[in-house]
């Protein structure tokens, strides 16, 4: 799969698997990893999403992880959704590490996958980074959801000011992974749909503590 990757130091043994938003691409999140200043060597790839007509866009073609048919909810592309599952599966045996030395985040669309994809991975992974996202799927995690990955630790940050995905969208996700018993640590930023230096800040001491 076409992806870009950094690696901070020489012979890393992490991984974070980034996944970008809609529309972007692999280099979105780039510009991101000397900021994070992190101690010991890790690997970085920022896949590129597939082309494809995205419904709310007036059907025209860009990079989306899924189709997304109206705002703020309503029915779910599945086949879109499982795709992307299956693409972000094959990054995670990729990279010739165990999965319990690899994170899956993602921001907005990409952070739906990885929170798709983490939950339903059949090894345990070491974190999982949602940015400026939601739940997909919901209503099939419960049956679905792999034993391994139960206490795997999920960083949340959304933006208060956020006009694509409301806030109240990513709190009820959110609501819904404590439910099911998931340990999701919450931040919440003055900010739009987008990242901000506090929010780099706290992805950096979360990356530390899970690698």
């Amino acid at each position: 799969m076409d992806a870009i990757q950094i690696e901070t130091g020489p012979n890393p043994d992490a991984a974070v698997i980034w996944l970008h938003g809609l529309g972007a691409d692999g280099h979105d999140f780039e510009p991101i990893v000397p900021e994070l200043e992190l101690a010991r060597p890790v690997r970085f790839v920022f896949p590129h999403a597939p082309i494809r007509p995205v419904t709310i866009n007036q059907g025209m073609r860009m990079r989306a992880w899924y189709d997304i048919f109206q705002f703020g909810g309503g029915p779910e592309d599945e086949p879109g959704l499982r795709a992307s599952q299956k693409l972000t599966e094959q990054l995670i045996a990729a990279q010739g590490l165990p999965a319990s030395r690899v994170v899956l985040a993602g921001f907005s669309q990409g952070g739906a996958i990885v929170l798709l994809t983490a939950l339903r991975h059949a090894e345990r992974l070491a974190g999982v980074m949602a940015l400026s996202t939601y739940l997909p799927l919901a209503g099939t995690l419960a049956a679905e959801r792999a034993e391994a990955n139960r206490e795997t630790p999920i960083f949340m940050a959304h933006g208060r000011y956020d006009d694509l995905i409301p806030m109240q969208r990513a709190q009820a996700s959110r609501e819904y992974l404590q439910k099911l018993g998931y340990a999701v640590e919450w931040h919440d930023y003055p900010m739009p749909h987008s990242v901000c230096a506090p929010e780099i800040a706290d992805i950096s001491s979360f990356l530390a503590r899970v690698l």
